[in-house]
């Protein structure tokens, strides 16, 4: 590792949170490689320039969100690997982000002592972060899906945030053509008949994260307001 001194103390924290998570998900104490192996490649990746809200900072929120969720996992272990790898290959024009994040977890998790059923499941998670939407009984689906899709009930000054830095990861998009994809994502989360799948995230989050995605919604519809194409 680097010398702490010289670095980002968030950085400094999620990589001693990595360390943990990877200790928690061996099934041996014996002696394995390093823990921090892997951690500074993946926040170099989250802090890439082209990201504006999928960044270091999207990489805490989820973790905390799933430390207050975990209850409700199978596997929490399993679940902060997700996390980490879940957009951990991000490029905005690309629509294989989630296989290509998916496939990196596969090679790195056996090279950490993680084994072969973990892994499969870590990478199983980072996949279904294409649809955000498990199965009734998959519990660490629900609980990654949900610490993702939290930022959608964040209160309104941080919404607005939230939506502004997606709009210019997808600069490159047309006002119009951003406008018209951005409305039909939120017509469609407004469509599910949950946004979030445990209990604490439906009782917490559902009645913000609908009024914020209705209210976006209308705003996209006044004239001359740019939209965006996916959440």
């Amino acid at each position: 590792m680097a010398a702490e001194s010289q670095r980002h103390p968030a950085h400094v924290d999620l990589e001693k949170r990595w360390a943990a998570t990877v200790l928690a998900a061996r099934d041996t104490d014996e002696c394995g490689p390093s823990p921090y192996r892997h951690a500074a490649n993946l926040l170099t990746r989250w802090a890439e320039p082209q990201r504006r809200y999928h960044t270091t900072d999207h990489l805490l929120a989820v973790l905390d969100h799933i430390d207050v969720l975990e209850e409700y996992a199978e596997d929490p272990a399993a679940v902060r690997l997700a996390a980490w790898f879940h957009d951990a290959v991000y490029l905005p024009d690309r629509s294989e982000n989630e296989e290509r994040s998916a496939r990196l977890a596969e090679r790195a998790l056996p090279e950490l002592g993680i084994d072969e059923d973990r892994t499969a499941e870590v990478a199983r998670l980072v996949r279904l972060t294409v649809t955000h939407s498990p199965a009734p009984d998959d519990t660490n689906g629900a609980v990654l899906c949900d610490a993702d899709l939290a930022v959608l009930a964040s209160p309104s000054p941080s919404y607005a945030a939230y939506t502004a830095a997606v709009r210019e990861e997808y600069a490159f998009v047309p006002d119009e053509a951003f406008r018209e994809g951005r409305s039909a994502v939120l017509r469609q989360l407004l469509a599910l008949p949950r946004l979030f799948r445990t209990p604490y995230g439906e009782r917490q989050w559902e009645e913000r994260a609908r009024r914020n995605i209705a209210d976006e919604l209308d705003q996209l519809n006044q004239p001359g307001q740019p939209g965006r194409p996916d959440a």
